[in-house]
This record gives C-alpha cells, sequence and structure tokens, in this order.
C-alpha cells in the first residue's frame, strides 16, 4: 500500500511540474496570433546584394587602399595591382610608335621623290618619241628611256605601298598602346557601386590569378528579405505589393517594404527553412525589399543576417492588422 502511495506521489509531482513549466514557457514565448485573410508572412533574414572586386588580370597586389567595414563610393579607388611590367611594355610601345611615324614620313619622301624622276622620265620619253619620228634619235634610246619611265612608275608605286605599310604600322602600335593602357587601368581596381566592405579577402604581396578576388562588397542600398510561400498564397502577390518587416532585433517597430521579385518556378524550400515537412513542400521564392529612403537614413545602422518577419500584403484592399508593431516613422531623426 505504501508502494502505491509513494508511485502516485511521483507521478502528481511529475505532472505539476511539467504543468508549471509549460505554463512558464507560454507566459514568457509571446504567442504569434493568426494573420488574417488577405496577408502573408515568413520568418527570414535580412539580405543585401553583394559585389566581388576581383582582378581582370593575374597578377601581384601592390597595395589595399581601404579595410574591412569602410564606406566607399562608386568609383572609390580600392586597391592597386604590381604595373611594373605593363609600363615597360607601355614604353616600348610608345617608342614603336614613334619609329613606324618617322618611318611613314620617310616613306612619304621617298615618294615624292619618285614622283619626281617619273614626271622627268615622262617627258623624257614624250620628247624623244618626237625626236625619234624625226629621225634626230635611234630606236634604241627611244627604248632605254621608255625602260627608264617604266621603271620610274614601279618605283613610285612600291613608295606608295611603303606608305601604306607604315601606316597600318602606326595603327598597329596605336592599338597595342590603348590595349596596355586598358590593362593598366584594369590594375586599378575601383567600387562600382556605393556600398561598405563587407571582406578584405587578399593582402599586397599577394599574387592571384584571372579573376582572382580581393575584396567583397556589400550594397546597402539593395536590402531585403527572401521568403518562401505555398502556391496559394504566392499567385496572390503581386510586384510592388506592401509588405512589413519586423526584426528580432527592433519588435517595436515595423520596417515598409515592396515585394520585388516573384519567382517563376516553385522549388523545395531550403533546408534552413523550418522543419522537415516544411521543407518538403513546393514554394515559391519572394523578395520583399526595403524602402530605399529608410535604407539611406539609417545606412549606418543596417546590418545584413538580422532575423525576423515579413509580412506581405495580398489583398491591397484589406487592412493591415492592428496587433502589428507601427510603421517606422521617416519624419524622425535617426538616432
Amino acid at each position: 500500500m505504501k508502494n502505491i502511495n509513494t508511485k502516485n506521489w511521483i507521478i502528481g509531482t511529475v505532472l505539476f511540474i511539467s504543468a508549471i513549466t509549460i505554463i512558464i514557457y507560454l507566459w514568457k514565448v509571446p504567442q504569434t496570433s493568426e494573420l488574417p485573410d488577405g496577408f502573408a508572412a515568413g520568418n527570414s533574414r535580412i539580405e543585401a546584394t553583394a559585389v566581388d572586386i576581383a582582378t581582370k588580370n593575374g597578377g601581384q597586389i601592390s597595395e589595399i587602399i581601404v579595410a574591412e567595414g569602410e564606406w566607399v563610393k562608386t568609383k572609390q579607388l580600392l586597391a592597386k595591382m604590381d604595373t611594373e611590367e605593363l609600363e615597360a611594355d607601355l614604353h616600348a610601345a610608345e617608342a614603336n610608335l614613334h619609329r613606324t611615324r618617322e618611318s611613314k614620313r620617310y616613306a612619304k619622301a621617298i615618294v615624292i621623290q619618285r614622283k619626281s624622276e617619273l614626271t622627268l622620265a615622262q617627258k623624257e620619253f614624250k620628247r624623244s618619241q618626237q625626236m625619234a619620228e624625226d629621225g634626230h634619235i635611234s630606236k634604241e634610246l627611244l627604248d632605254q628611256r621608255q625602260t627608264r619611265m617604266k621603271t620610274s612608275e614601279a618605283a613610285l608605286q612600291a613608295a606608295s605601298v611603303q606608305v601604306a605599310e607604315a601606316g597600318a604600322s602606326i595603327e598597329a602600335a596605336e592599338a597595342q598602346i590603348r590595349k596596355i593602357k586598358v590593362k593598366l587601368k584594369d590594375n586599378r581596381l575601383v567600387a562600382p557601386r556605393d556600398g561598405r566592405v563587407l571582406y578584405r579577402l587578399a593582402e599586397p604581396g599577394e599574387i592571384l590569378g584571372m579573376g582572382g578576388k580581393v575584396l567583397t562588397i556589400v550594397d546597402l542600398s539593395d536590402v531585403y528579405m527572401t521568403l518562401f510561400l505555398p502556391t496559394h498564397q504566392a499567385s496572390q502577390v503581386n510586384i510592388g505589393a506592401d509588405a512589413r518587416i519586423v526584426l528580432d532585433a527592433m519588435p517595436d517597430v515595423a520596417i515598409p517594404a515592396k515585394v520585388s521579385f516573384i519567382a517563376a518556378r516553385s522549388q523545395f524550400t531550403p533546408r534552413a527553412v523550418e522543419t522537415r515537412t516544411e521543407r518538403e513542400k513546393l514554394m515559391f521564392r519572394i523578395k520583399v525589399k526595403i524602402n530605399p529612403e529608410i535604407l539611406k537614413r539609417y545606412a549606418e545602422r543596417v546590418k545584413t543576417g538580422v532575423p525576423g518577419m515579413a509580412y506581405v500584403q495580398l489583398d491591397p484592399n484589406a487592412p493591415w492588422p492592428d496587433d502589428l508593431p507601427p510603421l517606422l516613422n521617416l519624419a524622425e531623426t535617426p538616432e
């Protein structure tokens, strides 16, 4: 009898502790109310467009000017590659251009000389023809002067060809110089857009191959959340639809956003999203982009990877639920 009472006491104690634990959990963990019709929601993390700054040509890094976390502007110089060999090639190409230009000047002078010789040979042959008809010179002398005229014509033609060849050499030398200058420009790595340096992937002195990554920049003017909605909800979403984002780090305000992308085909939800059952469902990927004005005003406070919830308005006439946090006030000055 005593054993039965002891057993009942243990069971009762376990049930009591379990009940208390459940009550505490329900009290501490806020419960998300079910959304009304006309809305959809999904959990995700803040993301931003990232751009890799990489070498177009292989070589050694000479200098990296920016550090991780630093803000950069479009066209700002970020890093330099060693250009000593390219600069030597440029000097050689410029010298070759100068030589080919002088060659063209010389060829043009030869053309002028050959034209004068041809003019003289033509006049002599014409006079010799008349004198031969009058019987004052022999046929042999007339043939010699005719040969001299034809030789002058051939010499002029050859000189003209040399001028054309010199012109082509000049064009090739100029093209070579332009090519080297393009490579020199490519060895100055500049920012393709405004942003913040997220990663510094290499250091001065390292030798990288073609396409070697030096820096990664994150564009904080293009910040969004990616969520996955089932077919019956995704079919109701339109590009430009109103959305709101509530971050775990700022649970008291809702950040205005718009739907900027809807996938054209369904996919299995990524492994990191929800439970295995949810992952096995076919979903549509949706991008919700934060208002650019907010990003501009709060640029220093924007962080990627912050978790939160994204709410999408499926029905443009449906009023937003009252239990969502109020919208972030753009009129307020950021602290």
